[in-house]
């Protein structure tokens, strides 16, 4: 078994939600294997309340999260990332940096919860529900044997995690 530590970013365009809870989640449900990173293309510059309590609640980390630009991680002195998801289709359709170290990519679009409509309650359950989703998706990463896939059935078995339960419907991408 490898003790190499892989480097993961998740990319959405504001950086205030989905790409924040899939840090979140990687960095505790990783087991040490990963280090979580996110960013946005357009970032907002503050974590939605939201994300940050629905985080604490599942007594996720919420240290050091912020909302910056995916320019950070394509910098001569960023880490170099071995996989790059995509957690909204604004992000998922726009040209990305060209990220060192050619890092395998895949989309894995959850709706937006910070665009839920109705009561706080609503709301605070469309971010339950974006955790979930990821949640079940960064598992099913998480538990990939992938040392010992090849680059053709890895980027398959990435792709096909991304059309697990929760993908996005094409609703608008707010954050």
């Amino acid at each position: 078994m490898s003790d190499r530590v892989f480097n993961v970013l998740f990319l959405c365009t504001g950086n205030t939600a989905r790409s924040i809870l899939a840090e979140s989640i990687l960095r505790r449900d990783g087991g040490g294997k990963f280090r979580a990173f996110s960013a946005g293309s357009q970032p907002k510059g503050v974590v939605n309340p939201l994300a940050l309590k629905v985080l604490a609640d599942g007594n996720y980390p919420i240290d050091g999260l912020r909302s910056k630009s995916w320019q950070e991680f394509a910098a001569a002195d960023a880490p170099v990332m071995d996989f790059v998801f995509t957690v909204c289709d604004n992000a998922a359709g726009e040209a990305c940096p060209v990220w060192p170290g050619q890092p395998m990519t895949a989309h894995w679009g959850i709706d937006d919860p910070a665009a839920a409509l109705g009561s706080e309650l609503d709301k605070e359950r469309a971010f339950v529900q974006a955790f979930r989703f990821l949640k079940n998706r960064i598992g099913a990463f998480t538990a990939l044997p992938i040392s010992r896939l090849d680059g053709v059935a890895l980027g398959a078995k990435l792709r096909e995690i991304g059309h697990a339960e929760g993908v996005s419907h094409g609703r608008p991408e707010v954050a």
